[in-house]
């Protein structure tokens, strides 16, 4: 039976109140959501004997949440990723926007998407719990261009899938990038970290990137090469390989090129199987890249440790503001963006 469960998760510093929906589909999976950053909370899916366990990186309270913290579960934007100097150009005007990381910017500036409480709204379908929320970004926030109506849609289905669905509108034109920043971890409950874990990619190119991990601009075959995952490895034996660019982020941090990327069509872009649990998630989108960061730099002083879990972030190329070369992320008054994204969770066997 589909159900959503609505509950107080805490107030802001300024006073507004946050909630925590958990969605459940009956069959033994449940998902944890808080409207404070549309932060994914929890993952609770069934391993091989049935026992359902969380699977991703979370904290039990707001006010973990509302310290510093590196996008635990949250939804990222404006844009997902770097922009490089923090700055871009669109229709000849130059816009310069928060560098929050070195000179450059990531994941949407000081306070993007996850800093911000959303609005929402719920609904049961005949085969989907629904989590509607909404934010209106102003003209110039973090630097950015026009009003931006955005609304994710997380919805959890009988069939142990978690799609969202991101969807946005402008009055100027504007760049667009959204992610979400879920660590995985398909053994959590009974493993620290996720080096057994089989990881395959379908991509043919990845974005080889400088010291600073902003893309050279090139799209680098993954032959003969550590990037190459269109078979499945364990990611203990990607870093055993000592590739100079996986050695120089201390584990994988790379975008990876997709199949097929001007089609729009939902498809499947990697699979992340734990042999122990014999759980496998299989991760599907319409977007033209994948990010895998192998939590190279988790801190233990927020209770998580280097490489305990893995985020698998769907999404455009970074800096694509700034490389015409790359798929446009550019949005304009007449166009309406869609993503799509589909965690689909199983036990291998079965």
């Amino acid at each position: 039976m589909l159900q959503i469960i609505e509950q107080p998760f805490g107030n802001t510093a300024d006073g507004r109140s946050v909630e925590l929906y958990t969605l459940l589909n009956g069959y033994n999976m449940e998902v944890e959501i808080t409207n404070y950053g549309g932060i994914i909370t929890a993952i609770k899916v069934p391993n091989k004997e049935g026992k359902a366990e969380n699977v991703v990186l979370g904290f039990k309270s707001l006010d973990d949440y509302l310290g510093k913290h590196p996008k635990i579960g949250a939804t990222v934007g404006r844009y997902a990723n770097r922009i490089a100097y923090g700055k871009f150009q669109l229709e000849g005007k130059e816009y310069a926007l928060a560098q929050n990381k070195g000179k450059h910017h990531i994941h949407g500036g000081t306070e993007g998407f996850d800093r911000k409480v959303w609005k929402v709204r719920t609904g049961i379908s005949e085969d989907k719990a629904i989590l509607q929320m909404s934010y209106t970004s102003p003209n110039g926030e973090e630097g950015y261009p026009g009003n931006l109506e955005v609304k994710v849609t997380y919805y959890l289905t009988l069939d142990g899938s978690l799609g969202i669905q991101y969807e946005a509108n402008t009055d100027q034109p504007t760049v667009v990038n959204f992610t979400n920043h879920s660590y995985f971890n398909l053994n959590l409950a009974h493993r620290a970290d996720i080096k057994n874990h089989q990881l395959a990619i379908k991509a043919e190119h990845y974005l080889p990137a400088n010291d600073e991990s902003i893309p050279t601009g090139e799209l680098k075959p993954v032959n003969n090469t550590s990037f190459d995952l269109r078979t499945p490895q364990s990611i203990q034996s990607i870093f055993d390989q000592k590739h100079p660019e996986i050695e120089k982020t201390k584990g994988l941090d790379h975008c990876f090129v997709l199949k097929d990327t001007n089609d729009p069509e939902v498809k499947l872009a990697a699979t992340l199987t734990d042999p122990e649990s014999k759980r496998v998630l299989e991760v599907f989108t319409s977007e033209p890249g994948i990010q895998v960061y192998t939590g190279n730099f988790l801190d233990p002083a927020l209770g998580f440790a280097p490489h305990q879990a893995v985020c698998l972030e769907t999404q455009h190329f970074p800096d694509s503001p700034n490389k015409p070369q790359f798929p446009s992320t550019t949005l304009l008054p007449d166009q309406k963006f869609v993503s799509t994204t589909l965690y689909k969770f199983s036990v291998e066997g079965e």
